[in-house]
């Protein structure tokens, strides 16, 4: 299973408000598992940053001014994710302004129904908990000496590990062994080896001379314990 753990980082908290999308990291993980592939764009948002952005992230005006147009790397991102599911921390936030972006050049935007959001997954496993990434690395002993800053790559790198862990952690792949992985041990021998000799089933129920032998041992026995609860009504589990 193919899936994309990205992030992203903004000039502000509202695409319709005029914020923009600077950053975007995305990480290609299968089965859970890191691939080694990612994509990952700054882009000029054609507007100031605001001082407060800024603190979170350290993505200045200068430093976002020599940086490509969305619409440039469109092309190249919509290959990168494909029609795989897309993870992301509190998702609604980051396909908010993905979609305002794909809307602004014309692309279709990605549906809801492709999203996975951690964070609901996190106040489900731990109820009353703090559930910000930064709280479920500490949870899960990530690390994450790193991130002095809000990065789109690293907290998307950050996301996988800690992303693995609320689905299962590394023993996600464990289970019953199917059908055809027994199949595949057992091969095509037969159940019944033909070098091995038959013997005929065993008949457990006594013979009428069985039968009699018992009757004859139990006479012997002088004053059985079962002989008291005979006609009492009385059963042996009272005793």
């Amino acid at each position: 299973m193919r899936e994309i753990v990205f992030d992203t980082e903004t000039t502000g908290l509202s695409p319709a408000g005029g914020d923009r999308l600077v950053e975007i990291g995305c990480i290609e993980i299968v089965n859970r598992v890191e691939t080694g592939r990612h994509f990952h764009a700054y882009f000029n948002p054609e507007r100031s940053m605001p001082s407060e952005a800024e603190a979170i992230h350290g993505l200045s005006d200068i430093f976002l001014s020599d940086k490509p147009l969305f619409a440039d790397k469109v092309e190249e991102l919509l290959d990168f994710i494909g029609d795989s599911p897309l993870v992301a921390h509190n998702a609604s936030f980051d396909f908010g302004f993905l979609n305002h972006e794909l809307e602004r050049c014309g692309r279709t935007t990605v549906c809801f129904s492709r999203m996975v959001d951690t964070l609901p997954l996190a106040r489900s496993r731990h109820p009353g908990a703090k559930h910000s990434l930064d709280a479920l690395c500490t949870r899960y002993g990530v690390d994450r000496s790193q991130r002095i800053k809000h990065g789109a790559l690293l907290d998307a790198q950050l996301l996988v590990q800690v992303y693995v862990e609320l689905t299962g952690g590394r023993q996600i792949g464990l289970g019953l062994a199917s059908d055809d992985a027994v199949e595949a041990a057992v091969g095509s021998a037969p159940l019944i080896r033909a070098d091995r000799p038959y013997y005929e089933p065993r008949h457990f129920a006594p013979t009428a001379a069985e039968s009699e032998r018992h009757r004859q041992f139990l006479a012997r026995i002088t004053r059985p314990l079962w002989a008291k609860f005979i006609g009492t009504g009385e059963s042996r589990d009272a005793a």
